[in-house]
């Protein structure tokens, strides 16, 4: 998975690849998606959510330029899998899942593997996790219309946001930089990911 799936696709930070070996994919999807764990496309894994593609957990990661020591704040649990790569190479995540189920699902695996650096919360993501910001990255592992104010809000100087923002069916995948009172956006390419449901983002129908 690593070397076809994701270096032969142009991420090459060594540090980011051990940790993508490191890390057992297959026990964060149920046991009926296990024999396609480590193809390179999205599995679904209950709640109308999915945990994403190898290649693009790996995009999203890389483009926050991690250097060790941030604090993260992830939007999306979902199945931990991410949750788990970003803990590796930062000093805390703080991440939210709307869904309670996945949720408490992501905490007992993470807790299983050993990870003692998360924070969890269950809510609306969109809002972020205000009493903990400033945050020196943002990863939303979903996508909205627009990028949520609450969210760029809580961005430290020189901090990066990702996220996927456009339509339902499809989006654009954004890097967003604050400098000083400045947001810099940047176009990272097309993706689809599930929708963002909350305040600042999809209504929850």
């Amino acid at each position: 998975m690593v070397e076809r799936q994701i270096r032969a696709r142009g991420i090459r930070d060594p540090r980011l690849l051990a940790v993508f070996r490191s890390i057992p994919r297959h026990l964060f999807v149920p046991a009926s998606e296990a024999d396609q764990v480590y193809e390179d496309h999205p599995l679904a894994i209950g709640h109308g959510q999915t945990i994403s593609q190898p290649y693009m957990v790996a995009l999203m990661t890389d483009a926050l330029a991690l250097r060790g020591g941030e604090r993260a704040l992830e939007i999306g649990t979902g199945s931990g899998y991410q949750t788990a790569i970003l803990a590796r190479l930062v000093s805390e995540v703080y991440t939210i899942e709307r869904v309670p189920e996945l949720g408490a699902q992501a905490r007992q695996t993470l807790g299983r593997l050993g990870f003692h650096n998360i924070h969890f919360r269950v809510g609306d993501g969109t809002l972020g996790w205000p009493e903990a910001a400033p945050f020196d990255c943002i990863l939303v592992t979903a996508g909205a219309p627009r990028v949520p104010q609450s969210l760029t809000g809580q961005l430290a100087d020189r901090g990066r946001l990702v996220m996927p923002v456009g339509g339902r069916g499809g989006q654009d995948l954004k890097r967003v930089t604050r400098r000083g009172s400045e947001l810099r956006e940047e176009s990272l390419g097309g993706c689809t990911f599930v929708q963002l449901i909350g305040r600042e983002g999809w209504p929850d129908e």
